[in-house]
């Protein structure tokens, strides 16, 4: 079984819309602040230069959001009703785990131009595979944005879907539909500019807001999907499990048997 990395990295160097901070405490600084705070609250002294090298652990502060890096937007990403139910959508920590181990297959949209793609390409992808996606199966879509990862581009050159593409892999049963671009809608600024010659609210961000009457979710920001074969995978994208949150970070892994068939 091979293994392959889909996941793009929190890098606190890239460029981000919303940027972001990563503090590191060292080692050292880590016994001292230890130390500190033992005497603070417990009354015991202690001495870090004890310590080989006088160092403790380190410790990772970040601030970023959940969108940051390889993510999954849950429902209650796209809104607040839920049309599909009662009550409001589900939050990433209710959603079922089935949904994040699962047989996937990857649609090549690497010669579409930056902005939207419909449901006819995304039929002719599926027949070009020669699989159906089953119900619960994962689409990937392969946009060869992951190449501008780190730089301002990654965010305005990209492609996405339009809702009667989205809704056609919803009606095969899929839940979990992924992306190695920025989101599985089309640039912001594409969208805007086609709504301000068009006036059309279809054309605002349709992918997201088909998930405002069809239980689903996105996988965005992957990478190295150029290293999948188009089916015969699995994948594995369980989201990390913040409690309330709109979306969750997710280490993507795809395993494929070179040995089958």
């Amino acid at each position: 079984m091979r293994l392959v990395d889909l996941s793009s990295p929190v890098d606190a160097r890239g460029w981000e819309p919303e940027p972001v901070t990563h503090e590191v405490i060292t080692p050292a600084e880590g016994a001292r602040h230890m130390a500190d705070e033992m005497r603070e609250h417990f009354g015991i002294d202690f001495d870090p230069s004890v310590l080989d090298d006088g160092e403790l652990l380190s410790i990772d502060t970040l601030r970023l959001t959940t969108h940051t890096g390889t993510h999954i937007d849950a429902p209650a990403h796209y809104g607040t009703r839920a049309s599909y139910h009662e009550g409001p959508p589900r939050t990433v920590d209710e959603l079922p785990l089935e949904w994040f181990h699962r047989p996937a297959v990857l649609l090549d949209l690497t010669d579409a131009e930056p902005g939207v793609v419909g449901a006819d390409r995304i039929r002719a992808e599926l027949d070009r595979t020669g699989v159906e996606p089953a119900p619960l199966d994962i689409v990937l879509l392969h946009t060869g944005a992951d190449r501008w990862a780190g730089t301002e581009k990654y965010f305005t050159h990209f492609v996405g879907l339009d809702g009667p593409a989205v809704h056609l892999l919803l009606d095969l049963g899929v839940k979990v539909i992924g992306t190695d671009a920025f989101s599985l809608d089309a640039p912001f600024g594409d969208i805007l500019r086609r709504y301000g010659r068009t006036e059309d609210r279809s054309v605002l961000w349709p992918a997201h807001f088909a998930g405002r009457d069809r239980e689903f979710c996105q996988i965005e920001r992957l990478a190295n999907l150029d290293r999948l074969p188009r089916h015969g995978f699995t994948l594995s994208c369980f989201p990390v499990k913040i409690a309330g949150a709109g979306a969750g970070w997710t280490r993507a892994v795809a395993f494929i048997d070179d040995n089958e068939g």
